[in-house]
């Protein structure tokens, strides 16, 4: 027997599709539709026959299983793909083509990413400053405007950056991990 072609078993498993997919849509970083049509449409790809009609576990569990490897499928190709953001945006400010919402929150980024590294500890603000400076210096052009060994440039940026990242955590609500950060 089709298990497309016998109305009462798709309706029966509509719901349970829903929920399925309800469940598993968040942690695949997909909607729950997108990931019900998916299953949808694996089962009219596959042809699927369905099993012991007299068993109504057996579609569940197909069903089931079905929604779990959607699911794996999404997550990696979510890992895979890169968004592309549409708008256009200027590192210049206000230019053509960019909108003055995005100018305003660049150049509130900008002020906020200065003011935390003018609060840092240490020789980490000059430091910081010379990283990024407009002028794209090399660690030894750095090395020597600050007067420190090229070989500790390296080691100092890094505990530099992990105040800033633990100064701004504190101060701005992070959104979510992206990548392997913890």
């Amino acid at each position: 027997m089709d298990l497309l072609k016998d109305p009462d078993l798709v309706n029966e498993l509509g719901p349970l599709l829903s929920a399925e997919a309800a469940a598993e849509a968040p942690a695949a970083g997909v909607d729950a539709a997108d990931l019900e049509q998916a299953v949808w449409v694996r089962l009219l790809e596959s042809g699927r026959r369905a099993p012991d009609p007299a068993d109504p576990a057996e579609p569940a569990r197909w069903l089931r299983r079905a929604v779990r490897a959607e699911a794996r499928v999404a997550r990696r190709r979510t890992r895979r793909e890169i968004p592309y953001d549409h708008r256009p945006r200027s590192d210049a400010g206000s230019g053509p083509g960019t909108a003055p919402e995005d100018a305003l929150l660049h150049g509130e980024e900008h002020r906020a990413l200065r003011s935390a590294v003018a609060r840092l500890p240490g020789r980490c603000p000059e430091l910081m400053k010379a990283l990024l400076s407009p002028r794209d210096l090399t660690y030894r052009e750095i090395a020597g405007e600050l007067g420190i060994s090229q070989g500790s440039l390296g080691p100092v940026r890094s505990r530099c950056l992990g105040c800033l990242r633990r100064m701004l955590a504190a101060e701005v609500a992070a959104p979510g991990l992206r990548g392997r950060e913890r």
